[in-house]
């Protein structure tokens, strides 16, 4: 028997699956694939396909006598692809980013790849975290977990300025305002803490996070905390923030500056992630458009 794997726009780890499925279904392990990946096909085809060729007399060159038969996801020929134990076993392995491809091919792949809990640890797999505690404002967040969605979490003494800090952390004294929405160095006097960014990975191995929403910085982050646990009683943390209270600061704030009604800042401010600048930002983009094209 032979089997070709013909590839579509779903995604580029559809061969994980074929090759542990074939291992649970008695699959022969010869696969020969035709490989691309996601948007990089131009077929049309959204759904992986596999094509049988079966062959009585496998040592025959004969070709008129093989019968293709073909098989995909959708299809109960071969269920393994729709079963959502083997698919949760699978999934478990991928990283963040083919997760959500995987979100693309069909309604059954989409309900297991977007799992709270194959989510979760596809965020902690590549930095080795212990865990991560709490629960983003938005499911977004999942999405991306680059080392810049980390920070340590910095309680401010007296002493401390943004350039000892940078000196202290190995970074820079921008990257230290950007994350904490600093204009000046001035504005360290009015905090509790300081986000400080992640230069070495290496400091979240075993460690667990916490994601806040700070108050300051306006952004969801999964703060480090070298030494201990959050403080509870402090203002800047997720469970401050992310009260009623707090939201409704965040929302009245973001129709101020965007003069929209208070649908469309929550519209923002949920595909920017919880963060109000990048929100405001995607609304000057969107109004810029607007007028370009003639709508506004």
């Amino acid at each position: 028997m032979a089997y070709v794997w013909a590839w579509g726009p779903a995604g580029r780890h559809c061969s994980t699956l074929v090759a542990l499925i074939s291992s649970r279904s008695n699959i022969p392990p010869f696969l020969s694939k035709t490989m691309g990946c996601c948007g990089d096909s131009d077929e049309d085809d959204p759904i992986p396909i596999l094509t049988q060729h079966l062959n009585p007399l496998e040592s025959s060159t004969d070709i008129s006598a093989e019968t293709t038969i073909t098989i995909s996801p959708m299809n109960s020929h071969f269920s393994a692809l729709t079963c959502r134990d083997t698919l949760r076993l699978i999934f478990e392995k991928l990283p963040v980013a083919d997760l959500s491809r995987a979100c693309c091919v069909c309604r059954v792949w989409n309900s297991v790849a977007s799992d709270g809990d194959i989510v979760k640890r596809a965020f902690m797999s590549p930095w080795k975290l212990k865990e991560v505690v709490g629960k983003p404002v938005s499911g977004n967040f999942w999405r991306d977990n680059g080392i810049w969605k980390f920070s340590i979490s910095h309680k401010i003494i007296r002493g401390d300025t943004v350039a000892s800090l940078a000196v202290k952390y190995s970074v820079q004294v921008m990257d230290i305002k950007r994350l904490n929405n600093m204009m000046s160095d001035h504005g360290i006097y009015s905090r509790e803490r300081l986000l400080i960014p992640i230069s070495n990975p290496e400091l979240l191995v075993n460690g667990t996070c916490y994601i806040e929403l700070d108050t300051y910085a306006k952004r969801e982050v999964a703060v480090l905390y070298l030494e201990g646990e959050p403080d509870r009683k402090l203002r800047y943390l997720s469970n401050w923030a992310t009260s009623d209270r707090g939201k409704r600061r965040v929302l009245d704030s973001l129709k101020r500056s965007m003069q929209v009604d208070d649908g469309t800042a929550q519209y923002y401010l949920s595909i920017s992630n919880g963060d109000p600048r990048a929100a405001i930002t995607q609304f000057s983009a969107d109004i810029k458009w607007e007028r370009q094209a003639g709508l506004g």
